[in-house]
């Protein structure tokens, strides 16, 4: 074979499993064997710069940085959508127009409206050539060199019979995980972080260097076409975008063929109790006649189609007013400002509290108490705080926030440790609050499970003298009278409560190590060490090089593993914590088995499990090599479903994924 044969070779194998992996959701190879077939072909194309093509996937690293955007105009504008708030009226108006009879039934295809930026791809024979934003929607500009930094994005169809000129319209968007990424990452650098994952797509999408757009994690659904010349198309919607899926560009999975107003509704109210759980932004549902014919003849008013509605859920911004600001110690020392607001109801969730992020975040905004704000929920448990409004009208009494020089919990200077924008306390244990913080963190569920031992009870047990660390936990059982007689407890109470912390000794080593709250070290990062030294003694033990040599362990979670045992009140806490009989957390766990069905398999758990508890259930199979993911995807190999299942059934219906009952899992685990 010629070294050109051997690079076509390569770019078709890479292009089908990108298609596998971006468009069905289902790869067929390991991201590692993806990895290496793409490092034989940049080396083939370094030996060869001759050879390389535009569609060739080592392009999308980036070009080099642009001066500016060409505009370009679209010759099938892009045109907006209505807003409607009563779909009976607008169907009805739908069926007007056709001429239909109450009889007649009309199908609509409906989607999620993701919130991102508006695109227009043009494909000729079949090759991606230009891709231009929305703009006013007669005219945006030209950012090729950057959508061909999206893996999803095919710069070549796949298949054949592809039109001489193709135009695809569809959402480049940024998903919830990779937002609060890069939030996180704007905010430790001390940069100003995006408000909410449109305009964090938007503006990657229009980053003048494509090398910072390939960095953003951008994804893309399609959703329509514009202008197309091909002798033969489908004159359904649904039909349209089956045939771009098969050619290689994603679609939503969560797009829908539904009939009537009664189908339209139902769609709607279905993800709006979804929207918790998708993995990107939605302000609403768009819903479009599927039929092109009927589009036709419907036509369009003004700038927006008769023939599509968007159909819009309740805002998740709104505005209140700053009553305080608070600072908030971590586990980890770190201090936190956080604003407290006036009650306000943010998307149906009651938000009085706001984080502020970290103190030069505050400063770069300048709240000030009395200001009034607007706040947001785009996915975090706490609310963001998005602007002042109108703060040239604010109180001229309202002073600027002062930043703490000493820890507000124990009076220990603050600092800034090197390379990070926040400010800690180097305190340690001997602050109440990361004493307190850390027990919360060692109880929560994901890590020893100690049920009905929250902030309250923590906070009272501390007053009362009863704990100062988690170690004394376990000595709560000598002292069951002074447990029930606290405020809001009583003899039950109490019985649960000790039987609760009894429980947590059969905890793994894993979720010990979770439990910990050691810096850098997350629930996969514990797994890893856990499997690889089998026993604490092992872990502890080990030198930041050994225990580099577990999966996904790198240098920083090394160091700071290293620095947690290294410390001497740390010592004395786990050499109390490991002199307790009976425990699970310090014995070796079970090996992983690689060469088991389930190994490498994605498992989905739903409702209640009758002889396992979800957390045994996860354990076990990630024992067996199973990845235990939170959310249906067509990568998911099975799902179990214990009684009551939730709607994560009916994903794994539509996709087409195993269902396991209770007695096939524990026949798998077996």
């Amino acid at each position: 074979m010629s070294t050109e044969d051997e690079l076509h070779r390569l770019r078709e194998w890479l292009a089908w499993h990108n298609y596998r992996y971006h468009v069905l959701d289902d790869p067929e190879v390991s991201d590692a064997q993806y990895d290496a077939r793409f490092r034989e072909l940049e080396a083939l194309e370094a030996e060869h710069p001759e050879w390389i093509t535009p569609d060739s996937p080592t392009q999308r690293v980036g070009a080099a940085p642009l001066t500016a955007f060409a505009k370009v105009v679209h010759r099938v504008p892009m045109l907006s959508i209505r807003m409607e708030v009563d779909v009976n009226k607008w169907h009805d108006s739908v069926r007007k127009g056709l001429g239909l009879t109450a009889e007649t039934q009309v199908a609509y295809a409906a989607e999620p409206k993701i919130d991102g930026a508006a695109v227009s791809l043009l494909y000729e024979r079949g090759h991606l050539v230009r891709v231009a934003t929305r703009g006013d929607g007669r005219e945006g500009e030209n950012v090729t060199a950057q959508a061909r930094t999206i893996a999803a994005l095919p710069p070549r169809l796949l298949g054949s019979g592809h039109p001489e000129l193709l135009e695809v319209r569809g959402e480049v968007f940024m998903t919830l995980s990779a937002f609060a990424i890069l939030h996180a990452r704007a905010v430790a650098q001390g940069e100003k972080p995006p408000k909410n994952p449109r305009n964090a797509a938007a503006g990657s999408l229009r980053q003048l260097d494509p090398r910072v757009t390939a960095q953003r994690s951008l994804e893309f659904y399609c959703h329509g076409t514009g202008e197309i010349t091909a002798r033969e198309w489908p004159q359904r919607h649904d039909a349209v975008m089956a045939r771009l899926r098969e050619w290689g560009l994603p679609v939503c999975p969560d797009a829908e063929v539904v009939t009537g107003a009664e189908g339209c509704t139902d769609f709607f109210q279905r993800m709006a109790s979804r929207r918790e759980q998708l993995p990107y932004e939605i302000d609403g549902v768009v819903i479009k006649v599927n039929d092109l014919a009927w589009r036709a003849r419907l036509g369009f008013v003004s700038n927006a189609p008769r023939w599509a509605a968007a159909l819009k859920f309740p805002p998740r911004e709104a505005e209140t007013v700053v009553e305080g600001i608070d600072v908030q110690v971590g586990r980890t020392g770190a201090l936190t400002p956080v604003a407290r607001v006036m009650a306000v109801d943010v998307g149906g969730v009651t938000v009085t509290n706001v984080t502020l992020h970290n103190f030069e975040e505050l400063a770069r905004m300048d709240v000030r108490v009395g200001d009034r704000v607007r706040v947001c929920r785009a996915g975090d448990v706490i609310p963001d705080l998005v602007e002042v409004v109108q703060p040239e009208q604010r109180d001229p009494l309202a002073r600027p926030f002062l930043v703490p020089v000493v820890c507000p919990a124990c009076g220990a200077p603050v600092a800034r440790v090197e390379g990070e924008t926040i400010l800690r306390c180097g305190n340690g244990f001997a602050c109440p609050a990361q004493r307190k913080e850390a027990i919360l963190h060692f109880a929560s569920r994901r890590a020893m499970n100690i049920d009905g031992l929250g902030d309250k009870l923590v906070e009272l047990l501390q007053n009362e003298g009863l704990i100062e660390d988690v170690a004394d936990l376990y000595r709560l059982k000598d002292t069951p009278e002074r447990i029930a007689g606290l405020a809001r407890m009583g003899e039950k109470s109490a019985e649960n409560l000790l039987a609760a912390i009894e429980s947590s000794r059969e905890r793994d080593l894993s979720r010990f190590l979770f439990a910990l709250g050691i810096r850098e070290v997350g629930e996969a990062t514990a797994a890893s060490l856990a499997r690889h030294f089998g026993t604490m003694t092992a872990l502890m033990a080990a030198s930041e090089e050994e225990l580099q040599g577990a999966p996904d362990v790198g240098p920083v979670a090394a160091r700071r593993v290293v620095e947690f045992f290294r410390a001497p009140r740390n010592a004395a806490l786990l050499n109390r914590l490991l002199a307790e009989p009976a425990t699970g957390w310090h014995q070796t766990n079970m090996p992983v088995r690689w060469d088991h069905p389930l190994s490498g398999a994605t498992v989905v758990l739903t409702g209640t499990l009758s002889t396992l508890t979800r957390q045994e259930a996860k354990a076990r199979l990630e024992a067996l090599g199973a990845k235990v993911s939170g959310s249906v995807s067509g990568r998911t190999r099975y799902l179990v479903a214990g009684a009551s299942p939730g709607s994560k059934y009916a994903q794994a219906q539509a996709l087409g994924v195993e269902i396991l009952d209770e007695e096939q899992l524990r026949r798998l685990l077996s």
